[in-house]
C-alpha cells in the first residue's frame, strides 16, 4: 500500500526512498541540524514530507553534485533549507560558487562526502604492497564507472583501517585502565 505524499515517513522507508542506509541518515542528524524528524516513544523517527525533500536535496549535493558536508553546510547556512529543499528538483536554481571560493565540486578524492573526515594524504599508510582491485569485464562497465568504483573500494578500504586503527587504540585504553 503506498503512503500519501503528505504521509510521515520511517527512516526504513526514507533510506529505501533515497537509496541511503539508515545510518547516513542518522549521521547526517548529527552533521545537518536542519535535519529534525519527529521522534516517538523509543526514539522512533518520522519524517515529514519537508524533511524528506531536506534529506534528498542534500543527497543531490553531496552524490551528484559531490559537495562535501561543509559545503553544504555553508550553502544550509548562507541559502537556507529551502533552497536545499529544492535544489533536487529539475530545473530548480542550482549554487554557485561564494565568491573568492573555488568550485566546491572537485573532481578528486575531496568529491566525497566524508571527505571532511577523513585524514590527509600524508596520514594514510603506504598501500603500493597490496594487490590492485580486479578489474571488470570489458564492455559492461565505462571506464568512469571502473574508475569510480575504484575509488570508492579505495575509501572503503582507507575507512576499514581508520576504524579498525581506532578499535586498537580503544582496546589498548581499556587494558591500561585499573578495573
Amino acid at each position: 500500500m503506498d503512503k500519501s505524499p503528505e504521509a510521515f515517513r520511517t527512516i526504513s522507508e526514507v533510506a529505501e526512498e533515497l537509496d541511503i542506509p539508515q545510518h547516513v541518515l542518522r549521521f547526517w542528524e548529527s552533521r545537518f541540524h536542519e535535519i529534525k524528524p519527529m521522534k516517538r516513544g523509543g526514539g522512533r523517527r518520522y519524517y515529514r514530507p519537508q524533511d524528506v525533500d531536506l534529506l534528498r536535496g542534500i543527497r543531490h549535493l553531496l552524490y551528484g553534485e559531490g559537495y562535501t558536508i561543509r559545503g553544504v553546510q555553508r550553502l544550509l547556512r548562507e541559502q537556507g533549507h529551502r533552497f536545499v529543499q529544492s535544489v533536487w528538483r529539475p530545473g530548480a536554481p542550482q549554487p554557485t560558487p561564494a565568491k573568492g571560493e573555488r568550485d566546491p565540486r572537485p573532481a578528486s578524492r575531496e568529491a566525497s562526502p566524508i571527505a571532511d573526515e577523513l585524514p590527509e594524504e600524508a596520514d594514510v599508510p603506504d598501500r603500493s604492497s597490496e594487490p590492485e582491485p580486479v578489474t571488470a569485464p570489458q564492455g559492461r562497465l565505462s571506464p568512469m564507472q571502473v574508475q569510480q568504483l575504484r575509488s570508492a573500494l579505495q575509501e572503503l578500504v582507507d575507512c576499514r583501517r581508520l576504524l579498525q586503527d581506532a578499535v586498537a587504540r580503544r582496546a589498548e585504553r581499556s587494558a591500561q585502565e585499573p578495573e
